[in-house]
C-alpha cells in the first residue's frame, strides 16, 4: 500500500524526543538513552506502530526500538508513542542496511520481522530481511541465544525463511502455517488487513547460535 507523501512528517517527528534519525551517534549507548539496563527488543519495519505500541504497553520492563525507513508511515507511530506516554519505546528512522553502524555487539535481545516485503523475484531475494545477508548483520548486534520472530502472509517467504534460518544454524523453536489470532497476541495493521480477508498468517520463532 503506497502512502501519500506527508510534507510535515519529518519536521513533526523531529519535535518528538523519542524519535531518532540515522542513529549512528547512539551506537553502544541505547541503554543510557532508555535510562535502564532492561533488554532491548528491535522491530524492523514498524510501519504505523500498531504492533510496537501494543507490545510495549504490556511489557514496561522491556525497551523497544521500532525501526522504519518510511517517514510517511512512522509519523503515525510517533504520535501513538507520544499519546500513550511510552517511556520504554524509541523510534528510529533508518535503513536496516545500516544496523551494524547503529548498534553495538550484544546490544539487542530480540528481533521482530512483521510482514516484511517478500521480494518475490529471485534477483531481489537478497533484499529480504530474513535472508542470510541480513542474518549476518543481526548476529553481530544480538546477544547469544537471542530470538527472532517472523510473521508474514506470504507462504513462499515463510518457506524460504525457514531454509535461510536452518542454513544459518539457527534453531527453529516454533513454526506455524496459520497462527491463530489469540496466539499471535499483538496485531499490526497489515496483519489485521490480512486476517479480515481470512488469509493465513505464517509464523516462525528461531534462535541465534553465536
Amino acid at each position: 500500500m503506497r502512502l501519500r507523501f506527508k510534507e510535515n512528517a519529518i519536521p513533526e517527528m523531529k519535535e518528538n524526543p523519542q524519535v531518532f534519525f540515522d542513529g549512528k551517534e547512539n551506537k553502544g549507548m541505547w541503554k543510557e538513552i532508555f535510562g535502564n539496563d532492561n533488554d532491548i527488543y528491535l522491530e524492523i519495519g514498524s510501519g504505523r506502530g500498531d504492533f510496537l505500541v501494543e507490545i510495549a504497553k504490556d511489557n514496561p520492563n522491556i525497551n523497544f526500538i521500532g525501526l522504519e525507513v518510511n517517514t510517511n508511515a512512522f509519523v503515525v507511530a510517533s504520535r501513538k508513542i507520544k499519546e500513550n506516554e511510552l517511556k520504554n519505546v524509541r523510534g528510529l528512522i533508518a535503513d536496516a542496511e545500516k544496523l551494524e553502524e547503529i548498534f553495538e555487539n550484544d546490544e539487542i535481545s530480540r528481533i521482530y520481522l512483521n510482514f516484511s516485503t517478500p521480494w518475490p523475484k529471485r534477483r531481489h531475494h537478497k533484499r529480504r530481511l530474513s535472508h542470510e545477508r541480513f542474518l549476518n548483520r543481526y548476529k553481530n548486534i544480538v546477544k547469544d541465544k537471542s530470538i527472532l520472530e517472523l510473521k508474514t502472509d506470504n507462504q513462499e517467504l515463510f518457506e524460504a525463511s525457514l531454509t535461510y534460518f536452518e542454513d544459518f544454524s539457527m534453531d527453529i523453536i516454533e513454526k506455524e502455517k496459520n497462527i491463530s489470532e489469540e496466539k499471535s497476541s499483538y496485531i499490526s495493521e497489515y496483519e489485521r488487513k490480512f486476517r479480515n480477508k481470512n488469509m493465513p498468517i505464517y509464523y516462525i520463532k528461531a534462535r541465534f547460535n553465536k
